[in-house]
């Protein structure tokens, strides 16, 4: 009879017995190949898969903001008891601290008695059944270090360092008695870094020795020599830590002094290593504080109007602080390119330590509504929603290689172990992205050849089969996104994403103010032309009227209408304002100072057009045909405005002046008779009207010169001697456009 587990086997037959054998020893070679995997994820692979009974691992990640303050300890312990009560029991809990500096160098200026208070408390009671891991993705240096020993383990990145804690103590001067017990203490608790390496990365007067003896390898500070002499036999003494520094290492040399666990370059390699679920290790801000979620919707076309309306409308919750959790409702078609882009920018960007986005997609997120899905930390999608496929535009080679490289570096990619691959395949008919099993761990991801070239060891990636279809866009359902690791996870109604947060309620519905439609509606196309037709209108009105009146207040008014609300839009920019300025300033000295119509004219003409077409785009050359299309609206919104302008002007020269109110405020036209005497007298051949005519002389002729007559400058000759400055003079001749004076006779 067989025993195992109390289950009760009957007698075994020769054949049965061989088959047992044989599987017995296949089981051994695949632990013997799994024990030959050198890698950090690999051992932690090989260690999870022999032991059979070993219990599911459930992790979450804690950010440690340095330098550590009094607000920002009392936060951390915080979420440190959030994030304890929501492990479960019956699974082995993991709590990664992640120590990221902020604006200091390293994140020094924790003061020792913040960094002893969080250091208790990860030795303390609460934390005896919970794994903590420090993870180390930059330099930290300060007292931030005591934090890292306070952990059951230490993960860096290879290129980032560890050590100098002394820097927050004041220099020049001993460390204090009770700030080397506090590091002692939490070393001997911990023993993550030996006690004397801990009191070398402190006190630089310190001299650490790594000595090796018959038994092990032992590290010692220089004074201690003596008594391990005495007590083993020293094969070898070498200096690790010089007197006159404080000890620092980076992740390989620490990884090979034992006192780092792993090496990790990213969460993805970190959550492997520990053998946990790559979605676990995410910001949750929920751990400091509860929910606050706002709902925002984006319904219909992704364009300028809306995109700008939804990030004002977010942006003003977030600085208020009134929301944490943003859940962004999507039923879009697509749309511009460029604003889907822009919108998804901004989404990508949210400090995950502060804010959680979540998109929800309940019917269709095409085209170029699948980048802004894709864009939020989190995707949940009904399983027959729609992801993906066609949008409004297709775009060139030039186009889809801008989308990989900004998708590709996106921080909610990064953060959520994510293939940006799948995301531009939305997009990107061409993009062939196929299936990977990392040969030592197991992990499937889906990589493009591109993204596969990025990663740090390619050839441990096993290629499978490929997941796009060629020269077609993907598109997936909620079902097929869950799979391939697009979506977090699926819902059948709002009811179930409210339970996959833990809403009680529901969220509050963040739409735009009457100021934002406001703005709205003055920005669309068809106001933006009315404004400018009632612009050119006034402005015409204005130099037919004496003076500086109503016409030139209202078409003041109007263009600065027109250009605030594009502001608003951010469509417009300084630089359409000065263009804008610069052709009105040219043209009032064409008109006013310069004779004729010449290039200040034309170029200040120009230049007036050209900044009313770029303030209602966001680029200056198009370069895709959702670019092309945009330009074409904003050239038929000038041009519509100009040529309504021109049929009022000729209906308002015609018929205005003869008005009862205002005739008398608008020059007439001069009659037929008047129009021709006024050409004679400007023709620049004809001054017959001038004979006998007096003047003045306004330069001195000798003979030519100036000389004013009926009201004119003109250049004349005198006949005789020369004539002064101020001297009467009388035209006696005139051939063609040459006048020949004399002075007149008193």
């Amino acid at each position: 009879m067989l025993w195992r587990s109390g289950v009760k086997f009957g007698p075994l037959s020769p054949l049965s017995v061989f088959f047992l054998f044989v599987s017995l020893l296949c089981g051994s070679a695949a632990a013997i190949d799994r024990s030959n995997d050198t890698t950090d994820a690999g051992k932690a692979a090989a260690k999870a898969d022999v032991d059979e009974d070993a219990r599911a691992a459930h992790g979450r990640l804690i950010r440690v903001p340095l330098p550590l303050t009094d607000a920002r300890r009392r936060q951390v312990a915080q979420a440190i008891e959030r994030a304890v009560d929501m492990l479960p029991d019956d699974a082995e809990r993991v709590l990664v601290l992640e120590l990221t500096p902020g604006k200091s160098e390293a994140g020094q200026g924790t003061s020792i008695s913040d960094a002893m208070e969080l250091a208790r408390m990860l030795v303390g009671r609460k934390l005896m059944n919970v794994k903590t891991v420090a993870y180390i993705p930059k330099t930290i240096k300060g007292h931030g270090v005591l934090v890292a020993m306070a952990c059951d383990e230490i993960v860096m990145r290879e290129d980032a360092e560890i050590g100098e804690a002394g820097l927050d103590e004041p220099a020049d001067e001993p460390i204090e008695p009770w700030v080397l017990n506090n590091y002692r203490n939490i070393a001997d608790l911990r023993r993550t870094i030996p006690l004397a390496v801990a009191l070398g990365m402190l006190d630089p007067k310190l001299e650490v020795l790594k000595v090796e003896t018959e038994v092990s390898v032992e590290y010692v500070l220089k004074q201690d020599l003596d008594e391990v002499k005495k007590n083993r036999t020293v094969q070898s003494v070498e200096t690790l830590i010089p007197p006159g520094e404080m000890g620092h290492f980076d992740g390989r040399t620490a990884r090979q002094l034992r006192f780092v666990k792993y090496l990790a370059k990213d969460r993805e390699d970190l959550a492997r290593a520990l053998g946990l679920p790559p979605g676990e290790l995410v910001d949750d801000p929920s751990l400091i504080s509860d929910w606050k979620p706002i709902l925002v919707r984006l319904d219909g076309s992704v364009d300028r109007l809306t995109s700008s309306s939804l990030k004002k409308a977010i942006q003003k919750q977030l600085d208020f602080g009134e929301a944490n959790l943003v859940i962004l409702q999507i039923d879009s078609p697509g749309g511009s390119l460029d604003v889907s882009i822009d919108l998804a920018n901004y989404l990508a960007n949210m400090d995950q330590n502060a804010v959680r986005s979540v998109a929800y997609v309940p019917g269709e997120a095409r085209g170029e509504a699948a980048l802004v899905a894709l864009a939020c930390h989190q995707l949940v999608m009904r399983p027959d929603a729609v992801l993906g496929g066609e949008g409004r535009e297709t775009y060139d080679e030039d186009t889809q290689m801008d989308v990989r490289q900004t998708v590709s570096a996106w921080p909610s990619v990064e953060q959520q172990n994510r293939s940006w691959s799948l995301i531009a395949a939305t997009l990107d008919p061409q993009l062939a992205v196929y299936r990977y099993q990392h040969k030592k761990s197991g992990e499937v991801q889906y990589f493009c050849q591109e993204e596969l070239d990025q990663q740090a060891s390619p050839d441990d990636w096993q290629k499978g089969p490929e997941v796009t279809v060629p020269d077609e866009t993907l598109v997936v359902d909620g079902r097929r996104a869950k799979e391939l690791g697009m979506a977090w996870d699926t819902a059948d109604d709002f009811t179930e994403v409210k339970q996959l947060y833990d809403l009680d309620e529901d969220p509050r519905l963040v739409q735009p103010g009457w100021a934002d439609k406001l703005v709205e509606v003055m920005a669309s196309n068809g106001v933006a032309a009315l404004l400018l037709f009632i612009a050119g209108v006034a402005l015409y009105a204005e130099l037919q009227l004496p003076g500086i009146g109503i016409g030139g207040f209202v078409a003041s008014v109007a263009f600065l209408l027109f250009f605030w609300s594009k502001f608003m839009v951010n469509t417009a920019e300084w630089l359409e304002v000065v263009l804008f300025l610069g052709g009105v300033c040219f043209l009032l000295l064409e008109i006013f100072v310069l004779p004729g119509f010449g290039i200040f004219g034309l170029g200040g003409g120009l230049m007036v057009i050209v900044s009313l077409v770029l303030a209602s785009q966001t680029f200056i050359i198009p370069t895709n045909s959702a670019q092309l299309a945009d330009m074409r609206r904003s050239l038929l919104v000038v041009g519509g405005a100009v040529a309504g302008m021109l049929c009022s002007a000729i209906v308002m020269r015609r018929y205005l002046p003869r008005a009862p109110f205002l005739q008398r405020m608008m020059l007439e036209p001069p009659d037929e008779q008047e129009l021709d005497r006024q050409i004679r007298r400007e023709s620049v051949v004809d001054f017959q009207d001038l004979m006998g005519q007096e003047g003045v002389a306004t330069t001195q002729l000798t003979p030519s010169g100036k000389a004013t007559i009926d009201d004119q400058l003109l250049d004349v000759i005198a006949v005789g001697e020369v004539i002064e400055r101020g001297t009467p003079i009388v035209v006696v001749e005139v051939h063609g456009n040459r006048v020949v004076v004399q002075a007149k006779q008193l």
